[in-house]
């Protein structure tokens, strides 16, 4: 088989470049490895209304819930609300939201394979050698776009290196007394070291509860058993058990001679949240965009191919960069600093600030203003300021 385009790995980033690089004149094969599109579910589930824009799929049958806000608790358990008039989020079932990002792709000109796993690929000629459906074979391509998440096989045998850090993560959904149908809890500290915990609520009595740090499923089973909110508010179910990674830091080159790395392979993931799927998109329909130029010009040389990677860092790269530096400054504060920095926050006019101006997508923003409108927080935000600088 010969394609202009072989994109391997079809999630929201695999689908947008495959439905770009389509709608652009390319031919363009879309390989799952897996039997199912949006199989297995490895995040949250929580998508910013920035994010869902990027996708361009609106609203539909894959929106299980509206999120409006957020409770942030402190290790001593002092709450401050975020936000709470406009939707600023949702929650969505991924199977079907993956399936129908992959079913614009079809539909915008791009083919299709489920199990179908790339096991090798031969530099010389771009051929990628792939088993499908059990039987092994060779598809050759003038570019390879590599979607295929966290430890990206298409990163690794191009030479473009890893991921800066990989983030383990773990989530049951289970019954749960939600605080707020509308809400997202989000659970500071040492319950889970170095990033944070969580419920999201899909409907009033079920959410998804979990956490990020180097040792999930312990801190998971103590936080169910001993956390005082949580284990207060959990009902003692598990109606379904999900496992993923998270990846932060980009690769410092997402281009080499005929190949592209995009999404979670490429770390286009947001370092203050975990979220991928508005940064993985927006760089997803820029790669689609430069693969299919690119093939027209007869010329896909990693040169030629650079656009991509300059378009994508001009658009998120200082964002990501910004947030990997707050991140790694915040993994780094104990219960009594967080506790601090929560209760200074705690203030009319510094959350109306965050409400007003908080971006999911783009956080430093925020924190940028409540300096400009709060000097006396140049105290215990300073790490903070410099990270931004």
């Amino acid at each position: 088989m010969k394609y202009d385009i072989i994109v391997v790995g079809a999630g929201p980033a695999g689908s947008l470049a495959a439905k770009y690089a389509a709608r652009n004149g390319a031919s363009v094969l879309l390989i799952e490895e897996h039997a199912a599109i949006g199989h297995p579910v490895g995040c949250t589930g929580l998508i910013s209304v920035k994010a869902l824009g990027e996708c361009e799929i609106g609203l539909g049958k894959w929106i299980n819930n509206e999120i409006r806000g957020a409770f942030i608790y402190s290790p001593d358990g002092h709450e401050i609300q975020i936000g709470g008039r406009e939707v600023k989020a949702y929650v969505i079932e991924r199977k079907m939201f993956d399936r129908e990002l992959a079913k614009r792709a079809i539909k915008a000109g791009a083919d299709l394979l489920l199990q179908t796993k790339a096991i090798g690929l031969k530099k010389d000629g771009n051929v990628l050698e792939v088993i499908s459906q059990g039987e092994r074979s060779e598809i050759r391509a003038k570019i390879i776009i590599g979607a295929d998440g966290v430890k990206s096989n298409i990163a690794k045998w191009s030479d473009l290196g890893k991921v800066k850090k990989i983030l383990l993560g773990i989530q049951i959904l289970g019954l749960y007394d939600v605080h707020d149908h509308s809400f997202v809890e989000i659970f500071t500290g040492s319950v889970a070291p170095g990033f944070f915990a969580w419920s999201v609520p899909i409907e009033e009595d079920v959410a998804r509860i979990g956490l990020c740090t180097s040792k999930p499923l312990q801190y998971l089973t103590s936080m169910l058993n001993s956390h005082p909110i949580i284990s207060e508010r959990y009902r003692g179910s598990c109606l379904d058990l999900m496992m993923g990674s998270i990846p932060l830091g980009p690769l410092k080159r997402t281009v080499s001679n005929g190949i592209m790395i995009v999404g979670d392979a490429a770390g286009q993931v947001k370092p203050s949240s975990g979220g991928g799927i508005y940064t993985g998109t927006l760089c997803a329909k820029i790669a689609g965009e430069v693969a299919a130029a690119a093939v027209k010009e007869g010329d896909t040389s990693a040169k030629r191919l650079a656009e991509y990677e300059k378009r994508w860092r001009s658009a998120i790269g200082r964002e990501l960069k910004i947030g990997m530096r707050i991140n790694e400054v915040v993994s780094r504060l104990s219960d009594s600093d967080i506790n601090e920095l929560i209760g200074m926050l705690n203030d009319p006019e510094i959350l109306s600030i965050i409400s007003q101006y908080g971006d999911m997508d783009y956080p430093s923003a925020v924190v940028k203003k409540l300096i400009l409108a709060k000097p006396r927080l140049l105290r215990s935000l300073g790490v903070l300021a410099k990270a931004i600088k």
